[in-house]
């Protein structure tokens, strides 16, 4: 089932741009830094979230403040691909909170996990523990991110 794309003209694409950056910005001043009025400003923003194109506001966290500097990029590779396995895995990486972000992949490996934990020996566990445990895991393979060049919401 496909669904429609709403049209986003300039204003649209204006208060989406505002709010990436300042999500608790009040309607007042997104109006005015888009060249609308209030109303329909808000009448906008409405729309955008019943449409799904606004899906959440949320606190953006520094993780390192939180004490989880430690970023892992895992390949999995699943010994079974068939339907009912990638979804078993995709339900189970969902429960796995050190997991921040799970993609499946057209590649050699199935899934690219970006995991997030405080020093190496809790990744080592999270890996051997969670990750290994989940369903179809054939094999992993981590590499260690250095430096955080670019990342959304940073």
């Amino acid at each position: 089932m496909s669904e429609t794309m709403p049209e986003l003209d300039r204003f649209d694409q204006a208060i989406l741009r505002v709010l990436a950056g300042e999500g608790r910005i009040s309607a007042t001043e997104l109006a005015r830094r888009i060249g609308l009025s209030k109303s329909p400003t808000q009448a906008r923003m409405k729309r955008l979230e019943e449409t799904g194109v606004i899906t959440a506001y949320r606190a953006q966290l520094n993780p390192i403040k939180m004490g989880l500097a430690h970023v892992a990029f895992v390949e999995v590779r699943l010994s079974d691909t068939r339907e009912a396995a990638l979804q078993a895995f995709n339900r189970a990486v969902m429960a796995v909170p050190e997991v921040e972000e799970c993609h499946m992949m057209a590649s050699r490996f199935d899934y690219l996990l970006k995991v997030r934990t405080g020093d190496i020996q809790e990744y080592r566990r999270v890996l051997g523990e969670r990750i290994s445990a989940l369903p179809h895991v054939a094999g992993t393979s981590t590499h260690v991110c250095m430096e955080a060049v670019k990342e959304v919401g940073a």
